[in-house]
């Protein structure tokens, strides 16, 4: 068995009750299915006055026997109504039989269908649900090596052919094959020779299909990954679409764009080629099978007698059988159809079973700690720290005090982003601990580890909602009024009560509608709801300009007040006030002090002092 396959089984059993119900209604269309073939027998005996003459009515003898019993019983009460109401009478029973076969067969195909559909989207909420799970579980680092575009196309489009192509099984193993089945048990039933044929046709079918079919799966894996590609130019073109516009860049990323898509378009011609060829391969097959019976059967009905002159095989039972014979080519052509979607299926499931299976490694040990308050210090003990083969810390240490402020300073890739990186565990330490209150923050619960700290990035994070739901997100049963406080504290209520719908006016997609500024002290006020007992502020202010800064200084001064707070820092203006400014250069601390006692060293701090203008 397939290793996806296995994987898929465990999502499919939760809908256990509808597999079965789609199980046996599939028997019951399969059956139905064939009966109605077999009720066109006796309508053509009536119609050509060749019914069989039954008198006595028969005795039912036991299980073994019910089909000849059914049959005798069938043909005695034609021969009943034929000789009291005449056979018009009798036809109108053998037809109203052949609507009810058909009804049946065709209820049941319903109600089959009706299961399959709630397991196909059970399993796809269920999937779609791990996956979404999954992907906002793994740790900040996965996605520094993988396309979001692709992470999409795994979650919406594989799990969509998951469910689309995947069950196509449940057709595969027992609808069609139980009406084969069916069919071909009718079949003996009538004429044994005749069914000779069929039976050699079947695998000689078979051989074929899977002939044209071997090279599937892996040419649809390869078309998922391609269109994982494409949605990734698309996602980084619309995130992007400032910088594309204004360098004329429209060419190149259009370019990358028709490449893309073209492969995509050689790979999905190629698989549909393959595709719509099982069909009519397996269509024309049957049908030269047919012409074998049609002169074979025709010749058992014209031409071959037994002794006393009748037909080896009666006329009626020749059409019936004949209607029989292509009923085998709709779940044919139904198998082979379905064995194509499986390896379709099978190869999307992959990528899907891809991203489920990826081991995450920043996760809570067992019996973590949940720690909620802050009480003494934050100690980062001799830490080495590297993204890739070099170190990016080496042998940091630093002690945070309780209520103080700590400034990051130093050249871009000094490691100050990093220190808040390793203290909000989105990525973890190789070598060293970070401690709070004496307690290592691996051995802490993620949720309570973060629910001690606030963060402000360089990058105001926000979404695509109103400015109430995207503050709510530090404290969600947070009041109205406690967002205007928060706001105000941030120094953004005197912009948000002029909005023509106050909070609850919606920012646009990464709160494009506001400015930089305006953006930067909502992240403020996000986190000042939340109120955490430490805040790190990550170049908070860097990206702004002279006077948003101004704006966003006071806000950030006023969230700090009381509180411990690690700020990194690019322009220095905003960090002189610091209980202590520690100064880094390639991962390693040299120098640490106050604003006065770093100038008065006239070492690393006071140059980059000095490489600044100040206001």
């Amino acid at each position: 068995m397939d290793e996806n396959l296995k994987k898929i089984i465990p999502f499919a059993l939760v809908y256990k009750k509808d597999i079965i119900l789609n199980v046996v209604y599939n028997i019951l269309y399969a059956l139905f299915s064939t009966l109605s073939f077999i009720a066109l027998i006796p309508m053509l005996d009536v119609l050509f006055k060749d019914a069989e003459k039954v008198i006595d009515k028969p005795v039912y003898t036991s299980f073994w026997d019910i089909t000849s019993y059914a049959n005798d019983y069938l043909y005695f009460y034609i021969t009943k109504l034929t000789n009291e109401s005449g056979p018009q009478y009798a036809l109108l029973l053998v037809v109203a039989i052949i609507i009810v076969t058909f009804l049946l067969k065709n209820l049941f195909n319903y109600l089959g269908l009706n299961h399959l559909m709630l397991v196909k989207n059970g399993v796809l909420r269920d999937l779609r649900n791990k996956m979404f799970d999954k992907i906002i579980s793994l740790p900040i680092s996965y996605y520094s090596e993988k396309r979001k575009g692709d992470i999409m196309a795994r979650m919406l489009g594989d799990v969509n052919e998951v469910r689309n192509s995947f069950f196509s099984i449940l057709e595969l193993i027992v609808k069609e094959p139980m009406t084969i089945i069916f069919t071909i048990g009718a079949m003996v039933f009538i004429s044994f020779k005749l069914t000779l044929f069929v039976f050699i046709f079947i695998p000689i079918s078979g051989f074929v299909i899977s002939k044209i079919g071997k090279t599937l799966k892996a040419k649809s894996k390869k078309a998922q990954d391609e269109n994982g590609q494409l949605i990734s130019v698309v996602e980084e073109t619309l995130g992007g679409l400032k910088v594309v516009k204004s360098y004329n860049a429209e060419g190149s990323f259009t370019e990358k764009f028709n490449f893309s898509i073209e492969r995509l378009y050689q790979l999905t011609n190629s698989i549909g080629r393959k595709n719509n060829l099982s069909s009519p391969m397996s269509e024309f097959m049957g049908i030269v099978v047919i012409a074998i019976l049609l002169w074979y059967g025709g010749n058992m009905v014209l031409v071959e007698t037994f002794t006393d002159g009748s037909p080896i095989l009666e006329g009626s039972k020749f059409i019936a059988y004949m209607g029989l014979a292509y009923n085998i080519l709709t779940p044919a052509k139904s198998i082979s159809k379905a064995s194509y979607q499986v390896k379709t299926g099978l190869a999307a499931a992959e990528r899907v079973f891809d991203v489920l299976e990826v081991e995450n490694t920043i996760t809570d040990k067992e019996n973590a700690i949940v720690k909620t308050s802050f009480e003494n210090h934050i100690k980062i003990e001799n830490i080495n720290f590297r993204y890739e083969n070099e170190n990016v810390l080496n042998s940091f240490s630093l002690e945070i005090l309780k209520g103080k402020t700590v400034a990051l300073v130093g050249q871009s890739g000094s490691g100050k982003s990093t220190i808040a990186n390793l203290l909000t565990r989105f990525y973890d330490v190789q070598e060293g601990t970070i401690k709070i209150d004496g307690t290592d923050i691996k051995d802490m619960t993620l949720t309570s580890l973060r629910d001690l700290m606030g963060l402000v990035t360089q990058d105001s994070i926000l979404f695509n909602d109103s400015i109430k739901n995207n503050i709510l997100l530090g404290k969600p049963n947070a009041t109205d009024e406690e967002i205007i406080e928060a706001l105000k504290i941030a120094n953004a209520y005197e912009f948000v009560k002029d909005l023509p719908n106050g909070i609850e006016t919606n920012i646009g997609d990464a709160g494009g509608k506001l400015s930089g500024g305006q953006k930067q002290r909502l992240s403020i006020a996000r986190a000042v709801l939340k109120n955490p007992p430490i805040m790190i502020l990550d170049e908070a202010t860097s990206a702004l300009d002279t006077e948003s800064e101004k704006f966003v200084q006071i806000a950030l001064e006023n969230m700090m007040q009381n509180r411990t707070s690690v700020v990194i820092a690019h322009r220095l203006s905003t960090i002189q006030k610091a209980d202590k400014i520690v100064v880094m250069q390639k991962g390693e601390i040299v120098e640490q002090g106050t604003h006065d006692e770093l100038l008065a060293l006239s070492g690393t701090y006071s140059k980059l002092v000095m490489m600044q203008s100040f206001e």
